[in-house]
């Protein structure tokens, strides 16, 4: 079972930046997916991970 309820963290393993196809970090407490090589940070909506780059936020 997942650690943080709705979103299961094996899946991190198998996802990867739509734009730079580099690992991700999750972020539980804003429960997003880092991107660093992008700069980006792709949100969690209901357990799901939203992988447009549309939809991501810029980070520093």
């Amino acid at each position: 079972m997942s650690e943080t309820p709705g979103f299961d963290r094996k899946m991190l393993e198998a996802l990867v930046c739509p734009q730079t196809q580099g690992r991700l970090e999750y972020d539980a407490s804003r429960q997003e997916l880092i991107s660093h090589s992008a700069h980006l940070a792709y949100p969690i909506r209901d357990g799901i991970p939203i992988m447009l780059i549309d939809e991501a936020r810029e980070i520093d």
